[in-house]
């Protein structure tokens, strides 16, 4: 018998090459954005291939293995978006996700299994990063030097990324005087809410009615995911110094 995730994924099945895009040609002096194993699906009766998989800026590659140099396939990025799927307690191990093509492609969606629940996490985060970078977003993971570059680009003269002014600004209206700021967590949904909005570029306003809680929890979770800490590597020993001295 199917699960539930494989009965909703019959509109959403990898088809032969035939069905996909049409020929990849990546580029091979670029460098991908990440690379490793992933499971994709044949056909609705449990047909898994072990697939190398590549992420580049314009597209998700696929190949027999590593070595080959040549993609079997790929799934053009632009336009698209990748959702995680919910684990199915009948079958533990099953790490799904599918990537959802835009709407001038020419098949519906693409399901593929990670061999861990961190390993589907980073792939999620990879390559929404990649969807989103061209248009201004995915700054969750981004270097600092990209934002403020982009930010620039557009015209802006912040100091700071966007997304930490506007937290910044709002905590010290709201927040200076709420006991835990920092310590006790926000409302977990919003703040990946709000993740996701602020990595699709879109303009946002706090409102009163937003938990400084949450937006506190939305600057730690940007800090912590950028590349490189506040205080760079190369700065490191000379911080130390600082504050020993």
């Amino acid at each position: 018998m199917l699960s539930s995730a494989e009965t909703r994924s019959k509109s959403m099945v990898l088809g032969e090459l035939s069905r996909l895009s049409r020929p990849c040609s990546p580029l091979d002096q670029e460098k991908p954005l990440k690379e490793g194993w992933l499971k994709r699906q044949r056909s609705i009766m449990k047909n898994w291939q072990l697939r190398w998989f590549v992420l580049r800026a314009d597209a998700l590659y696929f190949y027999k293995d590593q070595d080959e140099t040549k993609a079997q396939g790929c799934i053009p990025l632009q336009g698209s978006r990748v959702n995680e799927l919910s684990a199915n307690q009948d079958e533990p191990g099953r790490h799904l996700f599918e990537m959802v093509p835009g709407e001038l492609a020419c098949h519906e969606s693409f399901l593929l299994m990670a061999n861990s629940q961190t390993d589907m996490e980073e792939w999620i985060r990879a390559i929404r990063r990649a969807i989103w970078a061209p248009l201004g977003g995915a700054i969750f993971g981004q270097h600092l030097e990209e934002t403020m570059l982009y930010e620039a680009q557009c015209g802006s003269q912040r100091l700071v990324p966007a997304l930490v002014e506007k937290c910044v600004c709002f905590i010290r209206e709201h927040g200076l005087k709420e006991e835990g700021l920092f310590r006790a967590p926000g409302q977990n949904n919003h703040v990946r809410e709000l993740q996701g909005a602020f990595d699709r570029g879109e303009k946002l306003v706090f409102d009163s009615s937003t938990d400084v809680h949450t937006v506190a929890s939305l600057l730690k979770l940007y800090i912590r995911e950028l590349p490189e800490p506040i205080v760079p590597f190369s700065k490191y020993t000379q911080f130390l110094s600082c504050v020993s001295g």
